[in-house]
């Protein structure tokens, strides 16, 4: 008999696919993922296993089908490091930081958890990990809380919730006609209204569930989002054309998809064309770091036509299944948070927002504070363009009656009136006010070495664009040489061509400096960065580019710290001053004494103290400095329990810059 898909025995047995991951895991089945393929036999041991545990307990599920291992559930605040969860847990931060290794994920110890990153976490350790938002007044009125993450659902009513899909992928190579077939399929072949574009959002009905697809452009959408700190897509579909392979663009969309944390599906499109080798894509996108599940990698592949519709079923029916391990869920009954997709000002209607509710109920007549925005629901349109007065989680909304037009990607929140709306906005327009004010800029060259703290490596982000692919590959490949154990150099992205808008958001989101070679900004491209304190460093010789990036990563490196002794003088004689306390009478034997230097107590060669000078003296005037074969007069900071015939040394603490070898 063939071989059988996780997936495929899942529906069998009547399981959900993690539980049995779970069960296959525990069973010593070396499985990756829902796609991996297991034979008949070990599909044997599982019914058999799950038999056993039925027979003993009563009930076929997951925990009694192999060894019950108590599962521990904490709370993770938000903003918390991988060492404050490896300590919750109960390991060390190594460990932790070794397991995300293994996974893929190059976090450091004192760098903030994500939801990709707990899970990791949970999976290694079974536990369960719930990330909280507790942010200042997190909750209240004021709707503070302005950080929007699937980790933060929350709630004692949580429901399953439609996946959030973008559509990512090169120049002409099926985007939207894929998106096209999806609408017409659906529209035809199930209820009327199962899908529509009016609002920059489809919805679309597989298998009985809703899919929710973002049709904002892919790029704009990660990185501003992704840059405000707010999640709204779940799920990225990448269309790879099968007779062109991955193009400049194909690698554009992956980098913001792996920046936005979030699954990655292949549709590898137009398989039907003669030109199509599906082989060759799986090759350059597994260079590309996206190996194929039956390559026993994790990204799921799958071929389609979107002109004739083959594979389009299947594609779906994938997003259903990540979908699912994602386990995407939300509270219908909290208070309603959401993200801003798109907004306008409409000359008839005033400001409109195009919203997508994340969690709670949005209703008509609620009041929502924005980042920059406020006001009252007037009205709200669903993605059919009829009246509504409710929408629950993953539903994306039309609204009208705010005050003013909100960014995308900005995050909202109901409060319970406008005044409480009116003086958060003006709280923060102080805020901005005050920051704008200041130094507050994001990253220079020469000032990354001021990231460097105790037990941190630090990492310098680097975006880079030049006029030719041999340019970026060979400038790549020079600074990447430039790593070390100490100080690392992580490249987000390279590509060809004019520094544009979107390198301008990923540099903003990643906290990265962009190097162009050749190349020059667009206006908009320079304005954002102006705006967004992004760094664009401009080179036409490819070692000014080389240097200045040297440079960088030794400033980021700890200076050597070196003691530099400077003098040593002999106690002679203990001399007593009233109210003053002793004095040392002494002799320079060689060097320096100087005021403001270290000195150590040294007697029998036995070092006793070691502080600093409280004052020094050449006869009754204060000295800044005494020289080898002269006499002075010495006191010492906070210390009197001195002899004669002691040696004071004094030194001083030498910071040495040091450089990449």
């Amino acid at each position: 008999m063939s071989k059988l898909r996780v997936y495929e025995l899942a529906k069998l047995l009547g399981k959900s696919n993690k539980e049995l991951l779970d069960i296959l895991i525990d069973l010593g089945v070396d499985v990756k993922s829902h796609m991996s393929s297991i034979d008949n036999d070990t599909a044997q041991i599982v019914e058999e296993s799950l038999g056993a545990s039925s027979s003993e307990k009563g009930k076929g599920t997951k925990e009694e089908a192999h060894s019950v291992i108590k599962t521990k559930t904490f709370d993770v605040s938000e903003g918390s490091t991988v060492k404050a969860v490896a300590q919750l847990i109960g390991i060390t931060p190594a460990e932790a930081v070794k397991c995300l290794i293994g996974a893929g994920l190059m976090v450091p110890a004192d760098s903030p958890v994500d939801e990709k990153s707990l899970k990791v976490l949970e999976e290694a350790y079974n536990v369960v990990l719930t990330m909280i938002c507790e942010e200042e007044g997190a909750g209240d009125d004021d709707g503070t809380c302005t950080v929007i993450k699937r980790a933060q659902f929350h709630g004692d009513h949580m429901e399953p919730r439609p996946p959030i899909v973008t559509v990512m992928g090169h120049v002409d190579h099926g985007k939207t006609t894929l998106l096209d077939f999806i609408r017409k399929t659906n529209i035809t072949a199930r209820e009327a209204g199962g899908i529509t574009q009016h609002i920059g959002a489809s919805t679309v009905k597989h298998q009985g569930k809703e899919i929710v697809f973002l049709d904002t452009p892919g790029h704009e959408a990660f990185t501003s989002m992704r840059a405000r700190g707010a999640q709204a897509t779940d799920i990225a579909i990448l269309v790879v054309a099968a007779d062109d392979g991955v193009m400049p663009q194909t690698r554009e969309a992956i980098n913001h998809a792996k920046a936005a944390s979030v699954p990655i599906i292949v549709a590898i499109n137009k398989i039907d064309k003669p030109a199509a080798k599906p082989e060759r894509v799986r090759q350059q996108l597994s260079d590309a770091g996206l190996v194929p599940e039956e390559w026993g990698g994790t990204t799921i592949m799958v071929e389609v036509s979107a002109k004739s519709g083959q594979g389009m079923d299947q594609l779906l029916e994938m997003i259903l299944l990540v979908a699912e391990i994602e386990e995407l869920k939300a509270d219908p009954t909290v208070k309603p948070r959401g993200v801003v997709v798109e907004a306008k000002l409409d000359k008839g209607k005033g400001p409109v927002a195009t919203v997508l509710v994340q969690e709670g109920t949005l209703c008509k007549g609620d009041i929502l504070l924005f980042t920059t925005a406020c006001g009252k629901i007037r009205a709200m349109l669903d993605s059919e363009g009829k009246n509504i007065d409710c929408a629950g989680p993953s539903t994306p909304v039309e609204i009208l009656g705010l005050a003013s037009v909100p960014q995308p990607g900005e995050v909202f929140t109901a409060v319970e009136n406008e005044r409480i709306a009116k003086d958060a906005i003006s709280t923060r327009e102080q805020e901005q006010r005050n920051t704008q004010q200041g130094s507050s800029r994001r990253l220079s060259l020469e000032e990354l070495y001021t990231q460097l703290k105790e037990g941190d490596v630090p990492q310098l982000n680097l975006l880079l664009k030049s006029d030719v692919q041999g340019s970026s590959e060979a400038l790549a490949a020079s600074l990447e040489k430039m790593a070390t154990n100490e100080v690392g150099i992580n490249i987000i992205h390279r590509g060809v061509g004019r520094i544009a808008e979107s390198d301008v958001m990923l540099a903003s989101a990643s906290n990265a400096v962009i190097i162009g070679f050749n190349v020059r900004p667009d206006a908009n491209a320079k304005r954002i960065a102006e705006s967004e304190g992004v760094q664009i460093r401009l080179y036409d010789i490819i070692y000014d580019a080389i240097d200045d990036v040297k440079a960088a990563l030794e400033g980021m490196l700890k200076p050597t710290i070196r003691e530099n002794t400077i003098g040593q003088a002999e106690i002679r004689q203990v001399i007593k001053v009233p109210k003053a306390g002793k004095i040392a009478g002494s002799y320079v034997l060689e060097g320096v004494i100087r005021r403001n230097s270290k000195v150590r107590l040294i007697r029998g060669g036995i070092v006793l103290w070691d502080g600093s000078l409280s004052n020094l003296r050449r006869f009754k005037d204060d000295a800044k400095e005494v020289a080898a074969g002269y006499e002075c007069g010495i006191s010492l900071s906070n210390y009197q329990d001195f002899e004669e015939g002691d040696i004071l040394e004094a030194y001083e603490i030498v910071e040495e810059k040091r450089h990449l070898s």
